[in-house]
């Protein structure tokens, strides 16, 4: 079929009209969907930038609590051995010297009965096998002992009537001076238990051998 000459021009221009606007739009909608692509692009890098900053911050979180409960337990640790506080050091003893002779201060101890003595309880060092007496604080004893001599120590508390309750220790290796407040307490919560709660309980004596 062939178009009569004045129709073929303006045909054809129509054409080109209709292809430029074609290959405009597609043009346009390619554009459109690169734009788009690259703003999910930078939208999962800005979330995945957040998700690691999540992670980093969770992960120094994780370590700070860690350091935290670290320093807690190292502190529970020096406050406490074998579930009561741990007393602070006692000063080593001064030079022996010995009483003036002659009466002593007190005068002589003169009892209307005889003093019990309780059978004698060996027990671990660290064990406490009874209940915690918060007593009233009282001097410690000065021992002049060769620690590095001694493999067994004995305290002995006694009550208001005059009975006495020895408590007997195994020592260890680096026993010292230290461990007797420990060895001390446990002959006056067993006196304190024994006794019936008896507060006048106090220690009389600690030996060794």
């Amino acid at each position: 079929m062939k178009l009569a000459p004045k129709l073929a021009l303006p045909f054809a221009l129509s054409l080109s009209f209709a292809w430029m606007q074609l290959a405009t739009v597609a043009h346009a909608e390619d554009h459109h969907g690169e734009d788009h692509r690259g703003e999910e692009h930078r939208g999962d890098e800005h979330r995945g930038e957040e998700h690691r900053g999540e992670e980093h911050r969770g992960d120094e979180h994780h370590e700070m609590r860690a350091e935290q409960h670290h320093d807690n337990h190292a502190e529970h640790h020096e406050m406490h051995e074998g579930g009561r506080p741990v007393p602070p050091p006692r000063a080593a003893p001064p030079r022996f010297q010995p009483h003036p002779p002659g009466a002593r201060p007190h005068g002589p101890m003169v009892r209307p009965h005889a003093v019990r003595v309780m059978r004698p309880s060996v027990a671990h060092y660290g064990a406490h096998p009874w209940r915690r007496w918060e007593h009233p604080q009282f001097a410690r004893p000065i021992y002049y002992w060769d620690w590095n001599a001694i493999h067994t120590v004995s305290c002995t508390a006694e009550d208001s009537y005059g009975d006495q309750y020895p408590v007997t220790e195994e020592t260890f290796a680096g026993f010292g001076l230290a461990h007797m407040t420990a060895v001390e307490d446990d002959a006056l919560d067993r006196c304190y238990q024994e006794s019936g709660g008896d507060p006048s309980c106090f220690l009389a004596t600690c030996s060794h051998y």
